[in-house]
């Protein structure tokens, strides 16, 4: 194939007028001029605009939005008057039926060109996509960096894209409206008591971020300030006014005096009440800790987990049985009727314990290789009276097999798997292979190591059946997936 080569002629400032025609994978716009494509932030499909070019490279150029000079009928005011500066919401100024449709083509399109599978086979498997029916508030946790402003005052906001400068907000459109009083709370004690805030340059300053975490079922709240010590002058007093705030059941100190751009350290302090909140998730209440892993969207994670169930084949089989869970009356768990189910990267156990409510004559194996998100899983799986799960902290390329080996009768009917943004390791997904499960169902919150994930397991003797798209980040552009897998040969 002869590839035809694309003179450019185009320099930095450079302005450009150009038709966006597709988005890219973090949602900024596309555009062409002669086959030589542009990106460019804020447009949507269909837009008109001039641009100035900022970077040019040999395949692609970069250049910043100047006007939008005939608007795409998918173009809508955003609801944030920060959004074009922070660098959370990415597709505010999109309708979100056109920010839906474009994370359904985003998945379908990773999974064809990255994954090969045939259009016939996606067409084939793919379910209607399920977005939000609220698309502001959704989200029960939030981090601010803190800093100062050039008057000297406190501020609190998050980064602006790619940079850690901070766009000032104390009001974000995703978070719950209590987190703007907290952090009115925090700042006005900063400035009153003059405590320094951190700085990243130098390393020296004491308070660094916020953390705030929600319980939407529980409404109980806590509030973990970071900071570079543990020594800080009057906490005293925040934690008491902080205490005072509506929900607040938790006040914490969390100590990070490392000279980096993570935002947790190790070592938490209680300074009011105890180290976690509670919530209700899939009808059963979770313990949530500072460092723990939690669905910061509990609304659509339901829905996904619920679909994730049916993939497993655990909803309408075991329907009585759950119900019997509810009640009390499933004790038995004989070699005889058992089955067993992996869920690997378990975290705190929510899909875990979901798995063994609907499946109480299974046993449910969770793994995870952070030993504190297995202590919560353990903790939660006590909170809820469930005993047919097997919690272990070790990685699962190494502990499945050797719970194999060890275990002569037992087989692994499912496995699930929920891993981080960088998929699963080569080591995990033969180790899945290898154990040659019945179902394999998988959850991703980015498609293109998904795509890369199945590509392998479809190599190695798997099909795909059915997925769909949850979308649990509205306004942004990440979106979660799910797939259910079953083993051909």
């Amino acid at each position: 194939m002869v590839i035809k080569e694309v003179t450019v002629n185009y320099r930095k400032n450079d302005e450009i007028k150009l038709i966006i025609d597709d988005l890219g994978n973090e949602g900024e716009g596309i555009g062409h001029i002669d086959g030589f494509s542009f990106f460019i932030k804020d447009t949507a499909v269909g837009d008109h605009v001039t641009a100035k070019v900022m970077k040019v490279k040999k395949n692609m150029g970069f250049a910043k939005l100047v006007s939008v000079d005939t608007p795409s009928p998918d173009r809508v005011s955003p609801a944030c008057p920060v959004s074009k500066s922070c660098g959370g919401c990415t597709l505010q100024h999109i309708s979100y039926e056109a920010e839906l449709k474009y994370k359904d083509n985003k998945v379908y399109n990773c999974l064809k060109r990255i994954g090969g599978i045939p259009e016939e086979v996606l067409d084939r498997a793919k379910e209607p996509a399920v977005g939000m029916e609220n698309t502001g508030r959704y989200r029960n946790k939030a981090q601010y960096p803190i800093g100062v402003n050039s008057e000297g005052k406190a501020i609190a906001g998050f980064y602006s894209g790619r940079t850690h400068h901070i766009v000032e907000t104390e009001d974000c459109f995703l978070s719950p409206p209590e987190f703007k009083d907290i952090l009115r709370t925090v700042l006005l004690f900063l400035d009153e008591y003059r405590i320094p805030v951190y700085d990243e340059t130098e390393g020296k300053g004491l308070i660094r971020h916020v953390l705030i975490r929600k319980g939407f079922n529980t409404g109980e709240i806590m509030t973990c300030i970071v900071a570079s010590s543990e020594k800080i002058p009057h906490i005293d007093v925040l934690s008491e006014r902080l205490m005072n705030i509506s929900g607040m059941k938790s006040v914490c100190l969390n100590i990070n005096p490392e000279k980096t751009n993570v935002i947790l350290g190790s070592k938490c302090v209680p300074l009011y009440g105890p180290m976690y909140i509670e919530d209700m998730l899939c009808g059963l209440r979770f313990r949530i800790s500072p460092l723990s892993f939690y669905q910061v969207n509990p609304v659509m994670a339901e829905k996904l987990y619920h679909k994730a169930m049916e993939y497993a084949g655990l909803t309408e089989v075991q329907k009585k049985a759950a119900t019997e869970f509810q009640n009390g009356s499933i004790q038995d768990l004989s070699e005889e009727k058992r089955s067993e189910i992996w869920d690997i990267c378990c975290g705190i156990g929510t899909i875990t314990l979901t798995a063994a409510k609907y499946a109480p004559n299974s046993l449910i194996h969770g793994v995870e290789i952070v030993q504190e998100a297995i202590a919560d899983a353990k903790e939660n799986a006590s909170l809820n009276s469930i005993f047919n799960v097997d919690f272990t902290a070790a990685p699962a390329e190494v502990y499945m097999p050797e719970y194999m080996k060890q275990n002569p009768g037992a087989r692994a009917d499912v496995v699930i798997v929920d891993p981080p943004r960088k998929g699963l390791k080569p080591e995990v997904l033969d180790t899945i292979a290898e154990l040659s499960p019945s179902k394999v169902v998988y959850i991703s919150c980015d498609p293109a190591t998904l795509a890369r994930d199945l590509k392998l397991l479809l190599a190695s003797g798997y099909a795909l059946q059915k997925y769909q798209v949850y979308d649990q980040f509205s306004r942004t552009s990440h979106v979660e997936t799910v797939v259910l897998l079953t083993r051909v040969n």
